[in-house]
Formats: structure tokens, sequence, C-alpha cells
């Protein structure tokens, strides 16, 4: 029997997700017959290579979906508002890694190491998680099976390139602007088409999205709710208590948590036994010697697909509490490579089809 192939595309093909999407896709086990890259029409005509071939970027339209199998997708909100449905009605199963889809109830949200089984529930369309949740949620998941969860407090410090690779640039030029002692002029951040923008470099932004009426940042919201969503399948949850602070840090590609957790009431849960659970957990590596300042850091984890922890103690002032240290490539686990495991995933559990009763689902939202 011969193994199927499928036609792929990538929309955003452009974009700092877009090209990761192309490299991980190209190391995959996804089998792939003809890749498409998909962009904005003045992306339209660029060339790019996958596995050494040249492939030229096409401009979106919703024709451009026929024939393809799988769509892999990380264009922004808008786009996959408006193309995602139109790839699904032509059959195609789309990975998503904008937020527009996370919080509806019939689009499942991913990390395969967390809730694989949801994709068997899948209508066409799956959401890929908030980098910031993804990593954190690979880290709780082996404590949370081994001694329960029942509280986690989390605080972020995300890189500059989880706000897109406008950001990131700014932050370049920011900084050569500092060190010639030079203004540093800021355009993008916190939020793109907010009153007031500040400059990243040599400074910390306590804001990320923009902030919802109870003071939390949107960005915070989503720590909260798509980890309730991924790891007990209701974004409102009454199963753990989460919450959090979300800042931005002069850091280009990796993002860090500090995170405290409270296991279950009489759990038994020890810091060796935490270290354990973590070190044979998948898509985790543990880093934690406090001896030799073996710790993870962002320079160490970009590039890689892992998730990195360390730090891991107890909490002097509360049973059953601890913390830990939280490390990703946000650009890889937190998006590209994430989409692509989940990709890989649907092909192995041969769920890349789009269920009958599906087709029209989401035309109308």
């Amino acid at each position: 029997m011969v193994a199927r192939e499928y036609n792929v595309a990538i929309l955003g093909a452009t974009g700092a997700v877009g090209t990761r999407l192309i490299a991980q896709l190209a190391e995959s086990k996804v089998p792939v017959k003809h890749l498409k890259l998909l962009a904005s029409p003045r992306s339209a005509g660029k060339k790019l290579l996958f596995k050494g071939e040249t492939v030229t970027v096409e401009a979106t339209t919703p024709e451009s979906f026929n024939d393809v199998d799988l769509v892999l997708a990380s264009g922004g909100g808008a786009v996959s508002h408006q193309f995602a449905p139109e790839a699904v009605k032509r059959g195609a199963v789309v990975v998503d890694n904008s937020s527009y889809w996370r919080m509806h109830d019939d689009v499942p949200l991913v990390v395969p190491e967390v809730n694989e089984a949801a994709l068997n529930n899948h209508h066409g369309i799956i959401a890929n998680p908030n980098c910031s949740t993804t990593q954190m949620v690979v880290a709780l998941e082996p404590i949370r099976r081994a001694y329960g969860l029942r509280r986690v407090i989390v605080s972020t410090y995300q890189a500059a390139s989880g706000a897109g690779q406008s950001a990131l640039e700014e932050l370049k030029t920011q900084t050569d602007a500092y060190n010639r002692g030079e203004e540093m002029v800021a355009n993008i951040l916190p939020v793109k088409g907010a009153a007031k923008h500040y400059p990243l470099a040599y400074n910390l932004l306590p804001q990320i999205d923009v902030f919802e009426a109870d003071g939390y940042t949107h960005e915070e919201w989503k720590m909260i709710h798509e980890t309730k969503k991924i790891m007990f399948g209701d974004k409102n949850s009454k199963a753990v208590k989460v919450t959090g602070t979300a800042v931005r840090v002069p850091v280009p590609i990796g993002h860090g948590e500090t995170v405290y957790f409270e296991t279950d009431d009489h759990a038994g849960a020890t810091t060796e036994g935490i270290q354990k659970a973590l070190s044979q957990a998948a898509g985790v590596v543990l880093e934690d010697d406090p001896k030799s300042q073996l710790y993870p850091q962002p320079i160490h984890a970009e590039g890689k697909r892992e998730t990195f922890v360390g730090r891991v103690r107890p909490d002097l002032e509360s049973d059953d509490a601890f913390h830990m240290w939280v490390v990703s490539d946000n650009l890889l686990k937190g998006a590209a490579w994430n989409t692509v495991q989940i990709a890989e995933r649907l092909v192995a559990l041969d769920l890349v089809r789009v269920p009958k009763n599906a087709i029209n689902r989401f035309e109308t939202l």
C-alpha cells in the first residue's frame, strides 16, 4: 500500500512564523506532495526554498485552497477569519496560529503533549494556542498528571518577536539608537494602533495586547482561558484557578515564565518528584542544577523545539505549592513547530479530512 501524500498550503508564508513553518515542515514527518505558499498581494512573486526547491509565493484568494488537503496558517486573525472557512469549504483541514478561532467552542485548541485526543473532534479547524500558554501547559501537564493542579500564577517575560517581525526590527533599531546616544523611536509596542508607544530597548513593558475592563491585558486573559480549555476542555473551567501578569522584555527570541503552582491537597508532591515527572515528559528538557548554575535561558532555547524547565523549588510559605522557570522559543514551540507537530499527529491519526457535517459550520462566522 502506497502511503498517502498531501497537498499543503502555508498561509502567511513570508512572515516570521511563516518562514519557520516552511523550515519545520521540511524537517517533519508530513509527506508533502505539493506545497503552496500564500501571502498578501504585496508579497506575491517572492521566491522561497522548500527542501531545496524554489516555490513562488502566491496572493491568497478563496480559490487558492482548491485541491489542498492541509493548511498551516499564520496570517493573523483577520486573514484566518476570512480564509479558514474558505479552505474548510473546499475540503482542507486548517491548523491556525492566530487568536481568532481559539475560543470557538467547535475548534479544538491543541498542544500535542497535553491534549492530542482533542484532535479527534475537529470540524476542519484546529487552533494553535498563544505562545506563552503553550510552553506553560507543556511544563504543567506532567505535574498535573502526577499530582493534580489547583492553582497557577504566572509572570511572563516575553520576547519582542512575539509581537511580530516589525517589533523585532524596531527593538534592534532602538538598541542601536540608544548606544549612539540618540532618541529611541517607538511606533509599535506595546500595541499597534494604541494612543501611546514606548521603546522596548533597555526597558520593560507591562502591557501585551489591549487592556480589558477588569485591568488585565488581553494577553493575560488568553493565558487564563486557553490554559483551562487545553488542560480541562473548558475555557471557563473551575477545575483550576489561573492568573498572571504578562511583560514584554528586550529579548529577541525566547519567552521566559516564572510559574507558581499549587498541587492537589495531600498529593505528596516533592521537588524531586516534580523534577522526575518533568524529566520523563515528552517535549520537556529539565535544566535544573543550582549548584552548577544550570537553568534555562532564552539564548540557549532559540532554534530548539523543546520546552526547558528549571529552578523547581517548593514555596516556603505554602504547603503543596512550588515554583519553576520555563523557557521556550516562542516562534517554534510557541508557533511554527507546534503547528507542524499538530499536522504530524493529524497525519498519523488519519484525521486530515473535514467531516461532512462540518463543511458549512464556519461560513457565517
